[in-house]
């Protein structure tokens, strides 16, 4: 499209250009000649007077040496009254031309050898008509012409440059505003929900640029309340699931108890694999704007106010610390939320009535950790526990938990460990990037002087996860 634009202005402008210049280059060349005739003609009609007045050879050979030269000037007077012909100067028109001027009794110009001549008719004394030549060189009919046709044709050419280089900047200015919403929409069907355009440019393009980032933000919105309804969905089963099973623990023995339990470990079958099923579909990110994210801090004061109660019934002390100030973080709050209902669910679910569990947050400049840690037996082997937070779950493990939270964290550029914590049991630690970069190999960057607006969890539990 940019060099389509180019050729055409190229094709127009030299078009352009040549209509004007053949004729201006043409008009150039009849100035000059006009101007070099109209000298001639002024040289003409200075002999006019004294061959009104008298006819003697010396007389008017001042004159003619007056008015011109012998090389470009002649003057022919005819022979009457006992008087021969006379020529002054040097004749170059043909005799016939001559005759003929003299004839008609009007100026005219002819052809000769090196240039032209200019034929002036003369009325003298006597009658007669007497015809004054005035030779005219090439070089002046041409003098000058060289030089206009050479301007003429360097601002062509500067006409023709120029034309070329405003429609590449006009191409330029064009072509980078589509190739923009081209990247942008290769990028969004990549699954980059991030991708947005540049609203610049062209009318058109700038509105093709506003029309695609209103599709891509609701292209996220769209997948924003279907992960929330996804997180919705698996709260309000994980957790009343992990109370039921609980409960069914004080039913006691008998065909009754059974039966629940029976059914409360098929439910929960049946819920893993809809998660599984879930987890099938590709996997998309969302994107987090200008202003976007949540106070981390709120989101842990509130989930801890709602497993409390179970934490009561079971006797489980916990503990809260770092959760007095606003931490904000890059991570939409229905995630974070989702993430923590996760991981304390497993606390309750694989570590044993009265065991104490903890979440901290420490807010640093580079990250925000938030920590879980609880005081169970601890997780045999991380690894597998971080495998199957990676979609390799197993019978009675979806892996759901971790993958929840290592999603999460990757989104920012951190990632989860798992280590055990200061409790005894298991720590499970989710470092969510700030600034988007990937933390160092071999374990996290120091954190450093608190400032609000960085974000990173850590958390343990025990057991499987």
């Amino acid at each position: 499209m940019r060099w389509a634009l180019v050729k055409v202005s190229l094709a127009v402008t030299t078009m352009v250009v040549v209509a004007f210049a053949v004729p201006l280059g043409l008009v150039i060349r009849e100035m000059a000649r006009d101007r070099a005739f109209s000298g001639a003609e002024r040289e003409a009609a200075a002999v006019a007077p004294a061959l009104s007045i008298t006819t003697d050879r010396d007389q008017l050979e001042r004159v003619v040496a007056s008015a011109g030269s012998d090389a470009g000037m002649a003057v022919h007077l005819p022979a009457g009254d006992g008087q021969e012909a006379l020529e002054l100067g040097r004749r170059r028109a043909a005799e016939a031309d001559i005759a003929a001027v003299r004839k008609l009794g009007r100026a005219s110009t002819t052809g000769v050898p090196g240039g032209s001549t200019l034929l002036q008719p003369v009325a003298l004394s006597t009658g007669k008509i007497a015809v004054v030549e005035v030779y005219v060189p090439e070089s002046d009919v041409t003098n000058g012409v060289g030089t206009a046709w050479a301007v003429l044709a360097a601002v062509g050419v500067a006409l023709i440059l120029g034309s070329v280089a405003v429609a590449d900047r006009l191409g330029v200015r064009m072509v980078r505003p589509a190739q923009r919403l081209v990247e942008g929409a290769h990028d969004l069907g990549e699954g980059r929900l991030g991708a947005r355009v540049p609203e610049e440019g062209p009318t058109e393009l700038r509105l093709a640029a506003v029309a695609f980032n209103s599709m891509a933000d609701q292209v996220v919105q769209l997948l924003a309340n279907e992960r929330e309804l996804a997180a919705d969905l698996s709260h309000r089963l994980r957790t009343p699931l992990t109370v039921l099973r609980l409960n069914t623990a004080s039913l006691g023995e008998g065909p009754a108890a059974d039966q629940t339990r029976t059914a409360v470990e098929q439910l929960e079958r049946e819920v893993d694999t809809i998660i599984r099923t879930a987890r099938e579909a590709k996997p998309q990110t969302a994107a987090a704007g200008p202003g976007a994210g949540c106070d981390a801090a709120e989101v842990v004061r509130e989930r801890m106010a709602f497993w409390s109660a179970l934490a009561e019934d079971e006797g489980r002390k916990w503990r809260v610390a770092g959760a007095d100030r606003p931490v904000r973080i890059p991570v939409a709050r229905a995630d974070l939320a989702a993430a923590l209902d996760a991981l304390l669910g497993n606390v309750f679910r694989h570590t044993a009535e009265g065991t104490a569990f903890a979440v901290d947050v420490h807010n640093g400049e580079d990250a925000v950790i938030v920590l879980v840690s609880d005081a169970g037996p601890g997780i045999s082997d991380p690894e597998a526990a971080m495998a199957r937070g990676r979609g390799s779950g197993s019978d009675g493990s979806t892996g759901l938990g971790l993958d929840i939270v290592r999603r999460l964290a990757e989104s920012t550029g951190g990632d989860v460990r798992i280590g055990s914590s200061v409790l005894g049991g298991t720590e499970v630690r989710i470092w969510i990037q700030l600034d988007g970069r990937a933390p160092a190999s071999g374990g996290h960057r120091q954190m450093r002087r608190r400032r609000p607006g960085r974000f990173a969890v850590v958390y343990s539990r025990s057991r499987s996860l």
